[in-house]
């Protein structure tokens, strides 16, 4: 199979990197996204993991892919895929408002743009993400984009996901 890559972009801010999908290390997760691209919606900025900017949406799978190329330690340019059940993380403060229903209700998409993240919440413990893909360009200007975010806010900002053309 020959490199995929897409576009992930603060619309806004109008700033753009691009990333390779990791279709060697996490095929069925890169599969499930790529089939699904476009998306976009609000950003929000984590609290804990650090140094991450995410967006969610309603599952896009029929059957949710498995944990693949986990980590707990994301690097800088690291795109990972969360899955959450209602229940879990059930706070407005992370955006995570939705229906409680058993089975996955949502779906995050996260970047981590700096180091020193870890995936550890205090009210479940380890969140295990799977590493999907990897910013190959553009990335300087994502962090600094991101840096602005979490100081000035995220409200009206989008982060969206597309191939690249």
């Amino acid at each position: 199979m020959a490199d995929r890559y897409i576009e992930v972009s603060l619309v806004k801010r109008g700033i753009t990197c691009t990333a390779q999908l990791l279709d060697d290390r996490a095929p069925i997760t890169c599969a499930a996204v790529w089939d699904t691209l476009p998306l976009g919606g609000d950003v929000y900025h984590a609290k804990y993991a650090r140094n991450e900017i995410y967006a969610l949406f309603p599952p896009f799978t029929t059957s949710e892919p498995p944990l693949e190329n986990p980590t707990v330690t994301p690097i800088p340019g690291d795109l990972c895929y969360f899955a959450f059940a209602g229940a879990e993380l059930g706070t407005k403060a992370y955006g995570y408002d939705r229906e409680v229903r058993p089975g996955t209700t949502l779906v995050d998409l996260a970047l981590f743009y700096e180091r020193n993240n870890l995936l550890l919440n205090g009210d479940v413990g380890w969140v295990p993400g799977t590493v999907w893909g990897r910013i190959t360009e553009g990335l300087d200007e994502m962090a600094e984009a991101c840096n602005d975010l979490w100081r000035t806010g995220a409200a009206g900002e989008t982060l969206s996901f597309r191939r690249a053309a």
